[in-house]
């Protein structure tokens, strides 16, 4: 099986897909976010920057990737998330990857219609106490009775930033850093393009498993 780097809007199916292909493949999941808060345990200087707010500097950012990728079993392959972002960290990226001779990997854009992506996050609920996830706007997945969880009876929340304005604007921000990222993968022959806009996503694993086997 092939490592793996996802492109994928908000909402687009990026943590599904990764936890069924560590659950049923062996996959290793290396999340940045993961992996920061973790080297901040040690490291001082990434420990300020993720308390002040700021992003972590690209080169800071590449060489804890790097390190986590080198320490991995040479059989297993990974699914790297949250990078890269931009097309500066796709290069340099390469390059890594290239020194570490991990280059047995492909890249895979989740394309999923907009208004599903919307209705996906505006529609998303959770229990406070046994965190169980709903969708009050797609019917496979609403409460039994409304705003209310099945399994424990408590009120269900939402987050602050699920709301229309919110989701135009990472959702524009998504488009803006995607397109030179899917251009360059394209052009190094690595892209493939899978759809996500079915509620029952066993076809878009069907077809994740089989791009990642041949």
């Amino acid at each position: 099986m092939k490592s793996v780097i996802f492109i994928a809007p908000p909402a687009g199916g990026k943590g599904t897909m990764s936890e069924y292909l560590v659950e049923n493949y062996g996959y290793v999941h290396l999340s940045t976010g993961d992996l920061l808060r973790k080297k901040a345990q040690k490291d001082e200087q990434i420990a300020t920057i993720l308390k002040s707010g700021s992003l972590v500097p690209d080169e800071m950012m590449l060489k804890i990737i790097e390190e986590a990728i080198a320490q991995l079993d040479s059989t297993k392959p990974f699914i790297l998330d949250g990078l890269p972002r931009t097309l500066q960290q796709a290069e340099v990226l390469d390059i890594i990857l290239n020194g570490l001779k991990k280059n047995n990997y492909v890249v895979v854009y989740i394309d999923v219609d907009k208004n599903l992506l919307e209705n996906r996050i505006l529609g998303r609920c959770t229990c406070p106490k046994c965190h169980k996830t709903y969708n009050c706007k797609i019917e496979e997945f609403k409460p039994e009775v409304d705003g209310v969880c099945d399994d424990c009876g408590e009120k269900l929340i939402t987050r602050s930033d699920d709301n229309k304005e919110s989701f135009q604007i990472r959702y524009q921000q998504y488009q803006t850093s995607t397109y030179p990222l899917i251009e360059y993968y394209q052009k190094a022959g690595r892209l493939k393009v899978i759809e996500n806009n079915s509620v029952d996503q066993t076809s878009t694993l069907k077809d994740l498993v089989g791009v990642l086997s041949d």
